[in-house]
């Protein structure tokens, strides 16, 4: 029963992220910003998806904080500023199949709160 359940949830996750992905694209000018967190630590990148080239990123293990709203944020500040460094301020969001709540808002707000518009 558990294992049919964790296959359930896996597969709907991978159908909201094809379904996101599948809508946007970023380019060098307004890149794609995503988030992936795991049970331990958040990531996000800024992709510019014309080129397959990384502009920026934040690593929330090597910032030393956790998964949780208040490393999301710092996460956020973090990618913000770099994103500031490179005269970008307009991107294009994938959450990453994640729902839009908890992590994925703080660090959507945190974003905006940066400066950075999307």
């Amino acid at each position: 029963m558990l294992k049919s359940i964790q296959k359930l949830k896996t597969k709907r996750h991978l159908q909201r992220k094809k379904r996101v992905r599948g809508k946007i694209s970023g380019t060098e000018s307004r890149p794609r910003v995503t988030i992936f967190r795991s049970n331990k630590y958040v990531y996000a990148q800024a992709i510019d998806d014309s080129k397959g080239h990384t502009l920026a990123y934040s690593d929330g293990r090597k910032l030393g904080v956790r998964a949780n709203k208040e490393g999301a944020a710092v996460v956020a500040k973090d990618l913000g500023q770099k994103l500031k460094e490179l005269n970008i301020e307009s991107i294009v969001f994938d959450r990453n199949g994640y729902l839009y709540h908890g992590v994925v808002a703080t660090f959507a707000d945190t974003l905006r709160e940066s400066g950075i518009k999307f």
